[in-house]
């Protein structure tokens, strides 16, 4: 059974940086587009980033582009987040998920493995 765990969220000041990890257990990750997502309270969960495992194609959501950098190593069956300039409204708690999909995607409904979630609180 595929699991996903999520790592490096934390409490950081305005315009600082995080690196989100999450490691996938239980089978190899080259099947499966990877995605982040967060929820910040009382929101609903938002798609932030996915890449693809074909060809490394990417996708962001607008306000975190330019800011937020996906990669993935199917080696070690590894997905990162990278967050710079961290802004307060980034607030919320971040989850990984995966889809077995060679394209990019970026609609929560179509992931169906989803990690448990990991903090990220940005300071003003």
């Amino acid at each position: 059974q595929v699991q996903l765990v999520e790592s490096g969220g934390g409490l950081v000041q305005a315009g600082g940086s995080l690196r989100l990890s999450c490691v996938v257990s239980g089978g190899p990750i080259n099947n499966y587009c990877m995605g982040w997502f967060r929820q910040a309270p009382g929101k609903e969960r938002e798609f932030v980033s996915a890449i693809s495992w074909t060809d490394g194609s990417t996708s962001y959501t607008d306000s975190v582009k330019g800011r937020f950098t996906i990669s993935r190593d199917n080696a070690k069956n590894m997905a990162y987040l990278q967050m710079n300039s961290l802004k307060p409204e980034d607030t919320a708690v971040y989850y990984c998920a995966a889809v077995r999909s060679r394209k990019v995607v970026p609609t929560e409904y179509e992931y169906d493995l989803w990690g448990q979630g990991t903090q990220v609180t940005v300071s003003s």
